[in-house]
């Protein structure tokens, strides 16, 4: 009977357990989710007498443990959304903007959002168009970080209507530009109200201002600049086109001391187009681009400027984007001479005369198919690409500063890059791919030196013995006219799994025409990952001169050492 009595005590315990546990699981409230993530690059610079880099010399100066830091952590509940980002650079890795030093809190918003409206406040990343007139982002990489601090509101009356307007200042290291950015952006798509089925067709319209005061007395120059742009979209089956036209109202030019000229006043303007055609196995996309005095800077006059450079180096306080509209190659070797826009006027000496940049590149790919004779049993892919990029034809005139462009035409030659690609398949475990890549490299004009002709050759073959374990070799060759000469490079990639990876490669300078200068450009390291976490190490040298990506460059010196990287989401 007591068996019987305590048997059921414990199903009317267990009854009344459920029945409390089912009413705190309705009863459970939503507090929202917290996410964000880490980012760690560190480096240890070492003394290399093969490069000549030394501890205690610039631009080391005794402070060989370099370290960039990045902690992100959003909150979001329903609409509402905010965060933060604290940075530390203990201290900056070389060739970072000065203005990033110490600990700090980088960026922070707070927003809310609907179906139809999005209010922020604080930091936030825009970009209007092309980005030709305005784009605020981050490239860390880079050392780029141009947030705007201040307010935005995106309305979407309809689903084919975006209105975007804001205000702020452009931030700088850990502080914000002495100017005020106002912006105002629409995209309207005409697709319903056309009733199109197999075409779209969209336009926008852009405005952006920047005011700053000046010291000039008597300037020629209002102290809000105003810059506006149009752009329109265009698909129908597999053709497309899209143009765009910035116009940036007359404002002070800078100098040859990077200084305000205010007998030197100029509008600026660039022209985007790109048109294409893409179906199965085909495609072609050309893009044309001509700027013209068109470095929109949220302060007209550098932060500083040495002997050196000016903080135009770091990409600072720039507001618009212009990248580089060439091949972006994954060759080590295609990669030593690589072209930055020109964007801006640039009057260097009596002979170097820039005031912008015309050219454009067009991209073919073409798929050989399956079970042809150029196709074999699993295909072959073939693209090429093409591009070339002028100065602005016309009249220059050094004293006093003044220059006539034509609108039409092209003036001296900066760069080219003609390449071909071939990847073919031979069997399940083998990929290919050989690369052909001739290079013009006017380094007197982009970045003082002698112009240079390159014939580049690069062979690939990767085995994958499962479809996570697999190896790659890859062989290249550069023949070079002038500067350093003939290079050659060789690496090896090996991945065991969805989580080790590894690489050496050795990019050797032996046609350097000064013997001593014959460098080896060592490096190797390794990769784990795991969920959401990568760390990544290596040692080696790094070679001195303009890293890139998507388009946008910084320059980095020569150095040697250790590089240790953590990035982690949560």
């Amino acid at each position: 009977m007591k068996n019987k009595f305590f048997t059921l005590l414990l199903c009317l315990a267990g009854s009344a357990y459920a029945q409390e546990n089912d009413t705190i699981q309705a009863e459970k409230k939503d507090y929202g989710k917290v996410y964000g993530g880490f980012e760690s690059n560190s480096q240890w610079y070492l003394n290399d007498k093969g490069t000549g880099v030394s501890q205690d010399a610039p631009p080391i100066n005794n402070k060989p443990v370099r370290s960039n830091n990045y902690l992100l952590v959003n909150y979001q509940y329903k609409g509402f959304s905010a965060g933060i980002q604290a940075e530390a650079y203990a201290p900056a890795l070389l060739n970072y903007n000065p203005g990033f030093d110490g600990v700090n809190v980088g960026t922070w918003y707070a927003a809310y959002r609907t179906n139809k409206l999005e209010l922020t406040a604080g930091y936030f990343y825009e970009q209007f168009g092309s980005g030709l007139l305005l784009r605020a982002w981050e490239d860390r990489a880079l050392g780029i970080n141009t947030a705007l601090r201040g307010g935005r509101v995106i309305y979407r009356p309809t689903d084919n209507v975006r209105l975007t307007a804001l205000y702020g200042r452009q931030r700088t290291g850990f502080d914000v530009a002495n100017s005020d950015i106002y912006g105002f952006d629409s995209d309207f798509n005409l697709s319903s109200l056309f009733k199109f089925e197999v075409s779209d067709l969209s336009f926008g319209a852009t405005y952006v201002g920047r005011y700053e005061k000046t010291t000039i007395p008597n300037p020629n120059f209002d102290a809000l600049t105003n810059a506006f742009a149009g752009r329109i979209n265009f698909i129908h089956n597999a053709f497309y086109v899209s143009g765009e036209y910035n116009y940036k109202q007359e404002d002070g030019v800078l100098d040859v001391q990077n200084l305000i000229d205010n007998d030197f006043v100029k509008p600026g303007n660039a022209v985007l187009l790109n048109l294409g055609y893409s179906k199965k196995g085909l495609g072609i996309d050309a893009t044309f681009r001509r700027i013209e005095n068109l470095k929109f800077l949220s302060e007209r006059e550098p932060a500083f400027v040495d002997a050196t450079s000016s903080s135009l180096n770091y990409n600072d306080r720039v507001l618009n984007f212009t990248p580089a509209l060439t091949k972006q190659h994954h060759s080590n070797l295609a990669n030593i001479y690589v072209y930055q826009a020109q964007s801006k006027v640039d009057f260097i000496g009596t002979q170097i005369l820039k005031a912008g940049e015309t050219g454009g590149q067009i991209d073919v790919f073409y798929d050989f198919a399956k079970e042809t004779a150029l196709g074999g049993k699993y295909g072959t892919k073939l693209a090429v690409n093409m591009s070339s990029w002028y100065n602005l034809p016309g009249q220059y005139r050094l004293a006093p500063a003044d220059y006539n462009t034509k609108f039409f035409g092209v003036g001296t030659k900066y760069f080219s890059d003609y390449n071909i690609e071939v990847r073919k398949q031979l069997s399940e475990s083998w990929h290919t791919a050989v690369y052909y890549i001739n290079q013009y490299y006017n380094k007197e004009w982009l970045e003082g030196g002698e112009k240079v002709k390159t014939n580049i050759v690069t062979g690939e073959a990767t085995y994958n013995f499962t479809p996570s374990k697999s190896i790659r070799f890859e062989a290249e060759h550069m023949w070079a006219d002038a500067d350093k000469k003939n290079w050659a490079c060789g690496t090896l990639e090996l991945n065991l799994n969805d989580t080790w990876s590894f690489y050496v490669w050795d990019i050797y300078n032996y046609g350097n025409d000064d013997e001593n200068m014959q460098t080896h450009y060592y490096n190797m390291g390794g990769a784990y990952r795991i969920g959401a976490t990568r760390i990544a190490a290596n040692y080696g040298r790094q070679r001195g001169g303009l890293v890139c990506v998507g388009g946008v460059c910084r320059f980095v010196p020569e150095s040697t050492g250790f590089t240790l990287n953590l990035s982690t989401a949560f």
